[in-house]
């Protein structure tokens, strides 16, 4: 709305008769300023987002985008899988008690349609056709999740987005700040303890039908660009996808990291598949004969730290990684 205002004449006028019967209420064009201004946005699809004004009621089909909104100081009306992210994200609580929404790869469009919420924030995870639907329920943005071209850059990419959806902006800035300060005291550490350059290999693994996977984590993943951040040197040949940086390997894959590597997981006490390290591997013949194995370079960071976060969670991994290759 364009305010309109008074001719000088007009507003002398207007505060003498203010002045005779002694009220002080506010003039006429500042009573019908507007609350909130329309804020509008481009998504990662090219699509334009409108909303009028800040997103308060919010939800979130993907956990990093569930993680951002609690960083920024904004409880989601709605989570896909609540008691997943409640497994794997415990770095970053929710500290209020969401709807679950349904699966993160297929949430219910009823379940979102009833909270009627301001926004709703997808990802490009999602098929196209599962987007469209929820567009027909309420106000989409979708974010692309990862990119292994500029892990840390899409990372906070997509939290200014959401900062600017629900009028957040100033804590944006005030947690990647955060985040900067904290990779370069992880690295200073580091370095002081003679580990700058150090070869080190971060991946997960699981467990199905009787066939153990390890997931490489390659300089295009979130946790690869955090790591060469902190002056490590990702011992990881094997080439990731283009999205999440993620590569693929099986325990005879492991012969090829180099015998100083230090060898670092995420697992899962809650997610039994998600950690062969201390299951079916530990009487594994070729695991145990590994050189960084043997020499006791295998950490496991605790659990919670959700790999594919935003910048809380990095926060986290950064003092895991911190605390165990300086342990004494």
């Amino acid at each position: 709305m364009k305010r309109h205002f008074l001719t000088a004449a007009a507003a002398t006028a207007a505060a003498l008769a203010l002045a005779a019967c002694g009220t002080t209420e506010p003039a006429a064009d500042e009573a019908k300023k507007p609350s909130a201004e329309t804020i509008t946005l481009t998504d990662a699809t090219g699509a334009e987002v409108k909303l009028n004004g800040p997103a308060k009621k919010v939800v979130g089909t993907e956990w990093n985008t569930v993680e951002s909104l609690i960083s920024l100081g904004v409880d989601p009306a709605g989570v896909s899988d609540v008691k997943g992210y409640k497994t794997w994200d415990s770095a970053v609580p929710l500290k209020n008690d969401p709807k679950d929404i349904g699966t993160r790869g297929e949430p219910s469009m009823d379940a979102v349609a009833a909270l009627k919420p301001d926004l709703i924030l997808a990802t490009t995870d999602l098929p196209a056709a599962a987007i469209k639907q929820l567009r027909k329920v309420g106000t989409v943005m979708t974010l692309r999740p990862a990119d292994a071209a500029d892990p840390i850059g899409q990372m906070t990419k997509n939290l200014d987005l959401i900062a600017k959806a629900t009028g957040t902006t100033d804590k944006a800035e005030k947690l990647k700040k955060d985040f900067e300060a904290k990779l370069a005291d992880g690295r200073q550490k580091l370095a002081d303890a003679k580990l700058a350059g150090a070869e080190y290999a971060f991946a997960d693994g699981y467990v199905a039908s009787n066939q153990t996977s390890i997931r490489p984590y390659t300089s295009g993943s979130l946790i690869g660009a955090v790591n060469e951040k902190l002056g490590l040197k990702n011992a990881w040949t094997v080439k990731g996808d283009k999205d999440y940086g993620l590569g693929t390997t099986d325990v005879e894959g492991l012969t090829k990291l180099s015998p100083g590597t230090h060898f670092a997981y995420i697992g899962n006490d809650g997610d039994k598949t998600s950690n062969p390290f201390t299951g079916v591997l530990a009487k594994d013949k070729v695991w145990t004969n590994l050189p960084f194995v043997k020499k006791g370079n295998v950490h496991r960071l605790p659990d919670g730290i959700w790999m594919f976060g935003a910048t809380e969670s990095m926060n986290s991994y950064v003092d895991s990684v911190v605390t165990a290759l300086t342990k004494k």
